[in-house]
């Protein structure tokens, strides 16, 4: 074991608060593509086109099938050993009334399948869906019949997710920001730190002592000013240092 994740160890373990921020390379080793590395999801298509409501406007059909694709594709897979990492850290913080924060920008449900209950999702569910006219929600949990869907209202569906140009969900990044503030240690995971304000978390937790520990394949903007980089992926460190 490295001296970085002996350190990384050492650190967590002292620890009373934690917060933990993951992207999408948390799920990579579930198979689900990322979206900025190579063979990502914005890779081959227009997030134009898929992730944003004027694409959804054009053309809510076309949407729809792709959100459905990922939504069989995310059903399909499983939860990755640094979800089980995650989760079992989380049950092991409950047993000493210490507290734990996970912070997500994945709209798949594989924290949840794992076992974490403290989840403040940034971009929203996947699985849920959300109409365009009265805005009630509900969870899909079958694949859907037509598309686009539609609500009991006669109005439009939509993916409850936070396309490019939106706002995130009300109160969720205030959530996250007070609880990377009282952090001790602040675990960022599987996130290319591209994506504000997510990655403005980072900054936040170092103006505040916390140690910042990042876990990713590849370097990113925020490695040279963490308090420890990792390089590897999650699913393969994770279980090391938690």
């Amino acid at each position: 074991m490295s001296l970085n994740v002996e350190a990384a160890r050492a650190a967590i373990g002292r620890a009373n608060r934690i917060a933990v921020l993951t992207g999408a390379g948390v799920s990579a080793e579930s198979g689900i593509p990322t979206f900025r590395t190579n063979g990502g999801f914005w890779q081959t298509h227009r997030f134009e086109d898929l992730a944003t409501p004027e694409g959804f406007a054009r053309n809510p059909a076309r949407v729809w099938e792709w959100y459905e694709e990922r939504r069989r594709g995310i059903a399909a897979a499983e939860p990755n050993p640094g979800h089980f990492a995650l989760a079992q850290l989380e049950a092991q913080l409950e047993t000493t009334k210490s507290e734990f924060t996970l912070i997500t920008q994945n709209v798949d449900n594989l924290h949840q399948r794992a076992g974490s209950k403290n989840i403040l999702r940034l971009h929203g569910d996947i699985f849920i869906t959300r109409c365009m006219c009265c805005s009630h929600e509900r969870l899909e949990t079958s694949p859907l019949k037509e598309l686009p869907p539609k609500c009991h209202c006669g109005g439009t569906m939509r993916p409850g997710v936070v396309w490019f140009g939106e706002m995130l969900p009300e109160g969720t990044i205030e959530r996250a920001g007070a609880a990377v503030c009282q952090s001790d240690v602040f675990l960022v995971a599987g996130t290319s730190a591209q994506v504000y304000p997510a990655a403005g978390l980072i900054p936040l937790a170092l103006q505040n002592g916390a140690t910042v520990i990042e876990v990713n394949p590849e370097a990113t903007d925020f490695s040279d000013a963490v308090t420890i980089a990792l390089r590897g992926t999650s699913a393969d460190l994770l279980p090391q240092l938690l």
